[in-house]
């Protein structure tokens, strides 16, 4: 290493960058009045030099700035903070700092290897690795249109973890790319990532009751660094590849034609309650970047010990800089906002109308064409589903369609008129105030809470594995165990879930919005009735995939209900009904068409009343929909019969609203393969003959073209 010698360097960008003869280090630090940069060697704690920062020489305003000549291509850093002391303050300079502008950190490139060995975390620290250009070579965003989305939720190391899974690569980005084919081959467009920030996975305090053994942050949702890809999840991390194996993914993707969404979480840090460890913006400037009480307790909106200040002028632009770098530098297509309700608290934690940080976010130039999607509540009491703010750019996660759909198919009396509101997109609440049903992203699971296949196999949340005495995670989930709790050998209870699994798994394909799927669904992966399983890095989270052979008949209805969505523009239209629709023929002539017609099990006679458990509808095919006028595509009608009741129903079946002939393709009470069959080989069925949908079950009819 040739000689080291320091300059006065510049105060923007932050963090560590290559500049002239060296590298330029600037950090934000209001309130320190001592600031030291460590830097250290890659492999080894004792630093190469620790440099005092001058408080006339090495300041603009706020910024701490210095350039160093003579460092190695590559080390580790972190800065030493002192400042004043009281109620709101945690200055700390016994501990070295991450630097909040860091994209790689040091010290986790093995999942879980440090949390004996180091198990205060202290040798972590940011690393500058000057990287060569990378290679993108033709890679462009899909720019898949929100209606015809298909959302596949699922953990990097989750999914391919497990020994079944049949990768090289288990557990990594690279690992992903090995089952790329599988995803194209179900029919997803879009893999939604949980948190691949860098996390500590081992700051979970719980252990197994039964077993002694700790646990691990499984999950992700404690970031401690906004910008740093996970060392964990790429498998050449050892050599500091996480940064463009993540990017190898992101490009493999788009060539499959598959976007990449990533569960960002803004809402609060890894660093936790007033007992939390001080990773990085505790112990910069804590009263700066959190949510304090005027004694400087956190204020907890987060369910997490803390809640990032979003609104204050400088966390804002920290979030927008992670976020442009996440879309311009490393090409994702979407941004999903853990507890998005929180971005719009001010600093005293009250709702704002128009909060700045959701502002800047909606309206800035690099994020224009990204997909952003908000979990429109909080921890605290904020439920913002279909008023969250400036909401014609934000699509929501629909909690009131996964709470209807689910109450509908348990049985529960009265959601007749709650479902299809919710089938027709959730009109009552997102057309108001001009959005439409892509504004909609319709879910029945996701990694919050049951599996499907748990959703039909228990009554009751089993999450003593936690080490919180099953007091953690919903007690409500709206579930049904057909009869028995958990696992059992009774093969009408299984004939029963399986049944109720592919009602909930065909309603989702069948509504209007945006579908979001959780991974493994689509081949009965269970949780053993663990409803929170954040904590649970074992067979609980893991995807079996052994599974999709066992289950092969309920993997191939999944995937063909998917590809029927996927043929059928009038599955996935871009406007709400309208009801009668005037529609100019060929030949010049006016005539009034209706895109929706309620059923019940007599044509045009809907029963809404509170006593009713069964609803039909009817979609006109050439009304899809579409942006280009109401001649647009013309599709195949539509027929769905819904009977959520014990008992058998007859349907009188309608007339197809264009004349054509009916095609029976889906009965959920049929065994694989009759319960879906190609539109070419479905049976057909006879407008006002009569048609017995079976308890529990669900048909549709498809018109011939």
């Amino acid at each position: 290493m040739t000689a080291i010698q320091t300059y006065r360097g510049r105060p923007a960008p932050l963090g560590a960058t290559q500049a002239f003869s060296g590298v330029n280090f600037a950090l934000l630090c209001r309130h320190g009045t001592k600031i030291h940069l460590v830097i250290q060697p890659l492999e080894q704690d004792h630093p190469i030099l620790e440099i005092p920062l001058d408080g006339r020489t090495n300041r603009t305003g706020d910024h701490w700035h210095i350039r160093v000549s003579g460092l190695p291509r590559s080390f580790r850093y972190g800065w030493r903070v002192d400042g004043p002391k009281g109620p709101t303050h945690r200055f700390d300079p016994s501990v070295v700092l991450l630097d909040p502008a860091s994209t790689m950190l040091s010290n986790g490139s093995t999942w879980a290897a440090t949390c004996e060995t180091d198990p205060h975390r202290s040798s972590r620290r940011s690393v500058y690795h000057r990287n060569g250009p990378y290679d993108w070579q033709e890679d462009a965003p899909p720019l898949i249109a929100y209606e015809d989305s298909i959302i596949y939720e699922l953990h990097v190391r989750g999914f391919t973890c497990h020994p079944t899974a049949g990768v090289q690569h288990p557990g990594t980005f690279r690992g992903l790319i090995e089952k790329i084919p599988y995803l194209k081959w179900l029919g997803v467009t879009a893999i939604e990532l949980l948190p691949i920030h860098e996390f500590d996975e081992c700051d979970c305090p719980f252990v197994n009751p039964d077993t002694g053994e700790p646990l691990r942050n499984f999950w992700g949702y404690n970031s401690i660094s906004f910008a740093a890809p996970k060392g964990a999840y790429a498998s050449n991390a050892a050599e500091h590849g996480q940064f463009n194996e993540f990017r190898d993914f992101i490009r493999a993707c788009h060539s499959a034609g598959i976007e990449i969404i990533l569960d960002v979480v803004f809402n609060h840090t890894g660093e936790g309650d007033d007992r939390g460890r001080t990773y990085s913006f505790r112990g910069l400037d804590n009263e700066l970047y959190y949510l304090l009480s005027s004694d400087g307790h956190y204020l907890n909106y987060s369910g997490c010990g803390n809640t990032l200040n979003c609104n204050h002028p400088v966390v804002r632009d920290l979030i927008l800089t992670c976020l442009r770098y996440w879309v311009g530098d490393m090409h994702v297509d979407g941004l999903r906002f853990d507890l998005a309700s929180i971005l719009g608290r001010d600093s005293r934690g009250n709702l704002m109308i128009e909060p700045p940080i959701i502002e800047m976010i909606t309206e800035d130039g690099i994020l224009a064409g990204t997909k952003l999607i908000a979990e429109p509540w909080d921890a605290a009491g904020a439920y913002q589903v279909g008023g969250f703010p400036y909401g014609r750019r934000w699509s929501e996660w629909n909690g009131h369609y996964r709470d209807d759909v689910r109450r509908f198919w348990r049985g529960d009396l009265g959601f007749t008129g709650a479902v299809a509101t919710r089938l027709c997109g959730s009109a009552d609440l997102y057309e108001w105030n001009g959005r439409k049903p892509r504004h909609s992203i319709n879910f029945i699971t996701c990694h919050d809470g049951f599996t499907l296949a748990d959703l039909v196999s228990y009554n009751h949340k089993h999450n003593w594995a936690n080490g919180e005495g099953n007091r953690d995670g919903m007690n409500e989930n709206y579930s049904w165990n057909c009869g028995v709790e958990g696992e059992t050998d009774d093969p009408h209870i299984h004939g029963l879930r399986r049944r109720q699994a592919k009602n909930l798994f065909a309603t989702l394909m069948l509504s209007q919005g945006v579908p979001m799927m959780l991974a493994g669904d689509e081949f009965l992966r269970t949780q053993q009735g663990n409803n929170n399983a954040w904590c649970q890095d074992n067979d609980i989270s893991w995807v079996d995939w052994s599974l999709a052979n066992s289950n092969a008949d309920f993997l191939r209805f999944s995937r063909e209900m998917i590809h029927l969505r996927k043929r059928h523009p009038v599955l996935r239209r871009r406007r709400f009904f309208q009801g009668e629709v005037a529609r100019t023929r060929i030949d010049g002539q006016t005539e009034r068409l209706v895109d929706v017609v309620w059923h019940g099990q007599q044509p045009r006679k809907p029963d809404f009343s509170a006593n009713s458990r069964a609803i039909a509808f009817a979609l006109d095919g050439r009304l899809p929909g579409q942006e280009d006028g109401l001649g647009g595509v013309i599709d195949c009608d539509l027929y769905v019969a819904m009977n959520a009741s014990s008992e058998s129903l007859p349907f009188l079946i309608p007339r197809s609203p264009s004349g054509r002939i009916w095609r029976r393709v889906v009965d959920t009470a049929l065994a694989s393969p009759l319960d879906i069959l190609p539109e070419t080989e479905a049976p057909r069925i006879v407008d006002n003959s009569t048609y017995i949908v079976a308890p529990n079950s669900l048909i549709v009819l498809i018109s011939e073209s």
